[in-house]
C-alpha cells in the first residue's frame, strides 16, 4: 500500500507498524472462522448420543444469564491451562507448552463454537452483548476490507490466480515428463 507524501511523518510510521499487526489480527480471525465452522460441526456430530443430544437441548434451552455463564465458561476454564503452558515455556519445554497452548486453542475453539451455535438466540436477547457482537463483527469486515485493498493481497490473488491458470494448461516440464517416462519407463511386454 503506498504511502501517501502528505501524511505527517507519525501517521506514515502507524501506518507501517500497524500493518504486521493488522496482519496477525486477521490470520487469528481467519483461523476462528475456519475453525469455528469445522470445529463446531464436529462436535455437532456428537449429538447422534442420546446423552449428548440432551446436553444440547438443555444448553440451547438456557435463558441469557445462564446462557452467557455457560458461554463464558470454557474462557474461564482455560485460562489455567495456558498459564501451565506458559510456565512450561518459562521451564524450557517451548515445544510442550507451544503444543498445550494449540490444543487449548483448538479444544477452546471447539466448545464455545458449538456453545455459541446452541446459545446465541439467548445471548443475542442481552443487549451488551448484541452490541459488542455487532461491533466486532463490523471491526472484522473493516479489517477484511482494508486488508483486501493492500497491496500484499493484490499481489497474492494475482500470483494465485496465476498459480491457478498454470496448474490448468500442461506444460512443457510435464510434456518432457511423460516422453521421458514413456521413453525410459517400465517397458510392457
Amino acid at each position: 500500500m503506498p504511502m501517501p507524501d502528505h501524511l505527517p511523518r507519525w501517521q506514515r510510521l502507524r501506518r507501517v507498524v500497524s500493518w504486521p499487526l493488522l496482519l496477525l489480527l486477521a490470520a487469528i480471525i481467519v483461523f476462528e472462522e475456519y475453525a469455528w465452522d469445522e470445529l463446531a460441526a464436529l462436535l455437532a456430530r456428537l449429538a447422534k448420543w442420546p446423552l449428548f443430544a440432551r446436553l444440547e437441548a438443555g444448553i440451547a434451552a438456557l435463558g441469557p444469564r445462564m446462557a452467557l455463564a455457560v458461554f463464558l465458561l470454557p474462557a474461564l476454564m482455560l485460562l489455567p491451562v495456558k498459564l501451565a503452558a506458559l510456565l512450561l515455556i518459562e521451564q524450557g519445554h517451548a515445544w510442550l507448552g507451544l503444543a498445550v497452548i494449540l490444543l487449548a486453542k483448538v479444544g477452546g475453539t471447539a466448545v464455545v463454537a458449538w456453545l455459541f451455535k446452541l446459545t446465541r438466540p439467548a445471548l443475542m436477547s442481552v443487549a451488551w452483548f448484541a452490541r459488542l457482537h455487532a461491533g466486532f463483527v463490523a471491526f472484522r469486515e473493516r479489517l477484511f476490507a482494508r486488508l483486501r485493498a493492500s497491496l500484499p493481497w493484490l499481489w497474492l490473488q494475482q500470483t494465485l490466480a496465476w498459480l491457478r491458470a498454470w496448474r490448468e494448461q500442461p506444460s512443457a516440464w510435464s510434456r518432457l515428463l511423460r516422453r521421458l517416462v514413456r521413453r525410459w519407463g517400465p517397458q510392457k511386454h
